[in-house]
């Protein structure tokens, strides 16, 4: 696979490898997402707006150069913006790769950090040295004003030129609560949710804090995902219900949204409206009770992205999957391609992965003969 450079959203020539519930790969253009779904599907997707979470300052105590990358916080309210984990790096921008930015300065609690017109106060750390519990100073206004003035999208280096905020803003983005951008949402536009219900699909929202893809630090990143607030509609939670009355397919756009319905998923598969923190981590050990299938993109094996993608399709199955992706180029990262994951029927005998013409493509594979959980 190939990293995606440039930050446009929705570009002409995106791709999208579609993976059945019996394992066979279709690969079609992006733009054709519609025509995998069915009348009665419902489609979720984040419509958080992107934070300008990366802002450079200074460690008061040692004049030193600072990155903090906000990681974290407790909930969606405009008014819960005093206290959040954050990432902090040495000098350096996004331009050099996250895993070679330089370590902080030794932080203490206590530590007094100057962020342009911002101030936060160290309040401790959270068992990393990199990884602190932020307290800003300010009414909860003077602090949203201090964020848009002072901070940039978090960016990373496989993108060369800077982001703006509007890079990183979904069509459909709306309350500001996400640290990098839910990505998987950049496959929609007006005209495709239009297509889409004149179709008879279905289409509701949660709002989920996505929260940040590397930190640059191993043991810090087998953490990923941390905690992230989420609110779900009672609109989305009825589109659920009905959807499950008349046997139509719930398809997440997106892990975040994965991880808030089955986060708010009882264990009879009713879905919970509220708001809550998402705690848990999902993978091969999880039984899904809400979602049937996920738009993502693509990621490489280990992150927690990847990893998530082990509740609906077998090993055999995700490998067979990235051999498609290398042999034809997909891209990756936000502004890259794009999958369609149903949960897998592992109970098929054989798969036979297909191109956009339907026609076979070679190297068929046979999923394990074991339960899905």
């Amino acid at each position: 696979m190939i990293a995606a450079t440039i930050p446009a959203q929705r570009p002409p020539d995106a791709r999208l490898l579609a993976i059945d519930a019996a394992g066979q790969i279709t690969q079609v253009s992006r733009s054709n997402f519609p025509d995998l779904l069915r009348a009665g599907d419902v489609v979720i997707a984040n419509d958080a707006a992107t934070l300008p979470a990366s802002l450079s300052g200074i460690h008061s105590r040692t004049g030193a150069t600072i990155e903090v990358r906000l990681a974290g916080r407790w909930s969606l309210e405009p008014e819960a913006v005093k206290d959040f984990s954050a990432i902090v790096f040495g000098e350096g921008t996004y331009q050099t790769p996250t895993e070679h930015r330089p370590s902080p300065p030794e932080l203490r609690g206590g530590d007094d950090l100057r962020l342009g017109s911002l101030h936060a106060t160290v309040a401790c750390l959270l068992d990393h040295p990199r990884l602190a519990l932020l307290r800003f100073e300010g009414s909860f206004e003077e602090i949203w004003r201090g964020l848009v003035r002072q901070g940039r999208p978090i960016q990373y280096a496989h993108v060369p030129v800077p982001l703006a905020i509007w890079d990183t803003w979904t069509p459909i983005a709306g309350l500001p609560a996400a640290f990098e951008p839910p990505s998987a949402s950049f496959i929609l536009n007006w005209s495709i949710l239009d297509l889409m219900i004149r179709r008879g699909v279905y289409f509701g929202t949660v709002t989920h804090a996505a929260g940040i893809s590397s930190t640059g630090d191993p043991e810090l990143d087998a953490r990923l995902p941390f905690d992230e607030p989420y609110r779900i509609p009672e609109s989305t939670a009825r589109l659920v219900r009905e959807a499950r009355e008349r046997d139509g397919r719930v398809i997440a756009i997106g892990t975040t949204v994965v991880r808030a319905l089955e986060h708010a998923a009882e264990t009879n598969g009713v879905l919970r409206a509220g708001e809550d923190l998402a705690t848990q981590r999902i993978g091969r050990e999880t039984r899904l009770r809400i979602v049937d299938a996920i738009v993502s993109g693509t990621h490489e094996p280990g992150t927690s992205h990847y990893e998530l993608l082990r509740a609906f399709v077998t090993n055999e199955g995700l490998e067979h999957m990235n051999a498609e992706l290398e042999e034809h180029g997909y891209r990756t990262h936000e502004f890259g391609d794009s999958i369609f994951v149903e949960r897998m029927n592992v109970t098929a005998a054989s798969v036979s992965p297909r191109n956009q013409n339907g026609e076979p493509l070679a190297g068929a594979f046979s999923p394990h003969r074991e339960p899905l959980i």
